[in-house]
């Protein structure tokens, strides 16, 4: 069977592209091109007379249109269930559990990109919190990610859900704060959050966008584009915010170099201790993690990493503690601890499991263990084999008794 294609601006008439070599036409003796507009037409020679027979029967093109718009319908239904259905590894009754929203976790393993829902999530497995996950990137009434609910009552803002937790449920990370401590945790965590979060988004979506990109989980045929467009989005919310803020009127260099600030002062003051206010944990650890993680595991090859993994070594050490101690099941490679220049993507990114109830009383014990075959000295212990990283690890079952 041959066919033929055909351009048709009106019922009455139509250009067959296959009989002319182009769509100039001239118009009462004028050199003016016309436009066309209308539809293109493909149709069996064998069974029309000729293009007006093609048209006249308009059932053929009418159901070429339908089902080309059932398909467009389809495949927006598909993301919009993407986007908004909750999607979550079990279902479990609601009464007396902590729901957390946040966003999906990226692709390279790290559990988010958001420094405030990997707050919130550290916090509760430090407090010992079992909670569930509800991946479902819906935004709480104010607008915020992450909240949580708790007996059908909502909290969003990370202080404001510590606060409501702290209240019913009797857990409290700052007990063994002296007031003059409790202050000085509250003035890091507003320095970290206030103003050194703003030179990490913008590292992570303007100026390095084409990268976190790429660690966006989405899926479907057109997961792609829906990366690109939130990518783009994101990277114009934060422009806009960092610039209401005041940051975003400084330039680049300015920006980092603001950046580089946070990050020494934050070092000073950690120095050779094992978390930031001591031998103990505290609210602001999970903070400072929350932010630090971003420049330690989802930047590779720029100045947040440069410096955290060079310069200022002790805080990596501190994120990996955190790490190993409160994310058994978060894998990373132990030669991407120092930074060389020489980073590079994984072949192959695992990504990190999406739990859908986690209890660290009841799952770190195990998870431990089974991490715990490497016998050969590694560049994280010294020639003992004893870690750098967590020298009292034996006492941290302990730690969390205090909190309850």
């Amino acid at each position: 069977m041959y066919w033929h294609v055909a351009f048709a601006w009106s019922r009455s008439c139509a250009l067959e592209l296959g009989r002319n070599k182009s769509l100039s036409l001239g118009l009462c003796g004028s050199e003016e091109d016309l436009s066309l507009y209308g539809y293109i037409i493909a149709y069996p020679l064998q069974e029309c007379g000729g293009i007006m027979s093609a048209l006249g029967v308009d059932s053929w093109w009418r159901k070429t249109l339908y089902i080309t718009g059932g398909a467009l319908l389809a495949a927006a239904a598909y993301l919009l269930h993407e986007l908004l259905v909750i999607r979550k590894e079990q279902e479990l009754d609601s009464e007396d559990a902590i729901i957390l929203h946040q966003f999906a976790r990226p692709k390279t393993g790290v559990p988010s990109l958001s420094p405030f829902c990997l707050k919130i999530e550290t916090y509760l497995r430090m407090a010992d919190l079992p909670y569930q996950n509800y991946f479902d990137g819906k935004l709480s009434p104010q607008g915020k990610m992450p909240w949580i609910a708790y007996n059908k009552e909502q909290v969003c803002g990370t202080e404001f859900i510590i606060d409501f937790l702290e209240e019913k449920l009797g857990v409290n990370l700052n007990s063994t704060l002296s007031p003059q401590e409790k202050a000085i945790s509250r003035a890091i965590t507003k320095m970290v959050e206030e103003h050194f979060y703003w030179t990490i988004a913008y590292c992570q979506w303007v100026d390095n966008v084409e990268e976190t990109q790429k660690m966006l989980a989405t899926n479907g045929p057109l997961s792609d584009m829906l990366r690109w467009i939130l990518s783009q989005v994101t990277g114009s919310i934060v422009k806009r915010e960092m610039y209401g803020h005041g940051i975003g009127r400084f330039s680049k260099e300015e920006v980092y170099s603001l950046m580089e600030k946070d990050m020494r002062t934050l070092a000073t003051f950690l120095g050779n201790k094992k978390y930031l206010m001591g031998p103990e944990l505290s609210t602001v650890d999970a903070a400072v993690f929350g932010n630090l993680a971003q420049a330690m595991w989802t930047l590779p090859g720029t100045r947040p990493e440069q410096l955290i993994k060079g310069e200022f070594i002790n805080l990596a050490m501190y994120c990996e503690r955190i790490r190993r101690k409160f994310w058994p099941e978060w894998f990373v490679d132990v030669d991407d601890l120092y930074y060389d220049g020489l980073s590079e993507e994984p072949d192959s990114p695992s990504q990190l499991p999406d739990l859908g109830l986690y209890s660290r009383s009841g799952s770190f014990q195990e998870q431990e263990s089974a991490l715990s075959h490497h016998d050969t000295p590694s560049p994280d212990s010294d020639a003992t084999g004893h870690s750098l990283f967590d020298s009292d690890m034996d006492t941290e079952c302990s730690e969390t008794e205090h909190l309850k």
